[in-house]
């Protein structure tokens, strides 16, 4: 792109945690920022703040004790709103609230210079409505970083509406200049890390809500066998319920009730009794010193089968299976029924272990089921599920069986599409509504949610690596079993999967 566009002045509205990260890039990027609040204390503090921020950056070795001297120098207190007026760009970073944002607006738009671009850093309010109150709507737009600011390499640039597709290419180009990493979206609530976001922590907490498994087993599972550096428990920890519950009631309502983005009254409840997180140090976990206190897993006690019969529905997975069996020196019966006392493994995608028993007449007392999904990266952890008259003989020689080579194992209640299929396949259909909606194109949606959220992969990527035909299955089988409408497939994802098309391919 061909740059037309300096920022020489920057202003902030705002001197909170997001306020001084946006001016500590802005002021190490050779922009002069001017920096406002509401109280002057505020804005006296976020100022020494960023001075020994900037010393500490010098210390270590980060940047120069020069450049740390320059861009303390460049960060100008604002005694009024008034100083911001010959800025070229003002980003405003206050409270999430619609009104504030609205009035704040009002009064920047009929003092700025014509020339002067109004940006918000909301991460969850409609750009449009911001601009609404400005007489110049064309030129406002979304600027969404997300914390901490210098750690966090992805902003989202949101076209409003009414805003002018120049005012989001200038930005573009600003955020470039920050050395952070720009995609584009449409005004939809969420944008889209925190629209795509959704999939992970609400199927988290549907399934302890179903007592499928506990909210550390949920982690270890997406840490150990999905591939993802945070399960949804410790990411909620993280970023605290105060933050992370409103989010998810307003992307809800936002959407009409959409049921892909239901909330759980688990988050509700914690919330009201201030257990929000590691900064009040308890929220799912304990912690000591800073760090989670998980509970510890139960150790394995019993001795390997003897006998072991693998159900051949999936050929794929019985071939996976048949390797761990071999290697633990164990010979698999080969018969098309399984022998009176033989251990029987089933491997069902989006189906439970008690469908997966049924269908194919297998006697339920012996059968425990075991999650295939491809992984995405380095497995350490395997995931069974058993039915609710599986004998414990039967599991715990099943579990002494897949932790044979030292991998973990984590034992769940009975669940359609265990825990990794299910956040998995969510992850992805969430991903591929996105794209059907147009909100952003699949690049910059995967772009958006590796850095923004750090999975291993986008949800389009990670979709096609695990095969598109796949997770429509996963999510058919779900939602025909359980009839709920937050499992219906993304025509996205539908077209791709019956195409054999990648779910990266847009529309020609």
């Amino acid at each position: 792109m061909k740059e037309d566009f300096m920022t020489h002045a920057l202003g902030i509205v705002g001197s909170g945690a997001m306020g001084r990260g946006i001016a500590q890039i802005s002021a190490l990027a050779g922009i002069d920022v001017h920096l406002y609040d509401i109280s002057r204390n505020a804005v006296e503090t976020a100022r020494v703040h960023l001075s020994d921020t900037l010393a500490m950056l010098a210390g270590k070795g980060r940047i120069t004790t020069a450049a740390a001297a320059e861009a303390a120098a460049r960060i100008k207190p604002a005694d009024s709103l008034e100083a911001l007026k010959d800025c070229d760009v003002i980003v405003e970073a206050i409270a999430e609230n619609l009104e504030a944002k609205r009035a704040l607006f009002k009064l920047l738009d009929a003092m700025v210079r014509d020339a002067c671009i109004l940006a918000s850093n909301t991460s969850s309010l409609s750009i449009t409505a911001i601009a609404a109150a400005c007489s110049k709507p064309e030129r406002v737009a979304g600027f969404h970083f997300f914390n901490p600011v210098p750690v966090m390499k992805v902003i989202e640039v949101v076209d409003g509406l009414r805003g002018a597709r120049s005012t989001g290419d200038r930005l573009v180009q600003l955020a470039h200049r920050l050395g952070h990493t720009p995609v584009r979206a449409k005004d939809t609530p969420g944008f889209i890390v925190n629209h795509a976001g959704r999939a992970m922590n609400t199927e988290g907490l549907r399934i302890v809500g179903e007592g499928i498994a506990d909210f550390a087993d949920i982690d270890r599972i997406m840490r150990e066998q999905a591939g993802f550096r945070l399960g949804p428990f410790e990411l909620m920890d993280l970023t605290s319920l105060d933050v992370s519950h409103p989010v998810m009631e307003s992307i809800y309502q936002q959407f009409y009730e959409e049921p892909r983005f239901r909330p759980s009254p688990l988050t509700a409840i914690r919330l009201s009794g201030g257990l929000v997180g590691k900064k009040t140090g308890e929220g799912f976990y304990k912690y000591v010193d800073g760090k989670p206190v998980p509970p510890p897993e139960a150790g394995i006690a019993a001795d390997l089968p003897e006998r072991i019969w693998v159900s051949s529905r999936d050929a794929a997975a019985r071939t996976q299976i048949a390797g761990l069996i071999s290697a633990a020196g164990i010979t698999m019966e080969k018969g098309e029924r399984p022998s009176e006392h033989a251990l029987i493994i089933v491997a069902p995608l989006g189906k439970d272990a008690t469908t997966a028993a049924i269908e194919e007449g297998l006697d339920a007392t012996r059968v425990v089921a075991l999650d295939c999904l491809p992984r995405v990266g380095e497995c350490s952890r395997r995931t069974l599920m058993t039915t609710p008259v599986t004998e414990a003989r039967f599991r715990e020689t099943a579990r002494a069986l897949f932790a044979h080579d030292g991998s973990a194992v984590t034992m769940i209640r009975d669940s359609n599409g265990f825990v990794a299929q299910r956040m998995v396949a969510s992850i992805v259909n969430i991903g591929c509504d996105i794209a059907q909606q147009r909100i952003a194109s699949p690049e910059d949606i995967d772009r958006a949610v590796t850095l923004g959220l750090g999975y291993p992969k986008g949800p389009l990527a990670l979709g096609d690596a695990i095969g598109a035909a796949r997770i429509l299955e996963i999510l058919n089988n779900m939602q025909g079993a359980l009839g709920d409408p937050r499992y219906r497939p993304s025509p996205w994802l539908m077209r791709r999967a019956q195409l054999g098309a990648s779910l990266t391919h847009e529309d020609t």
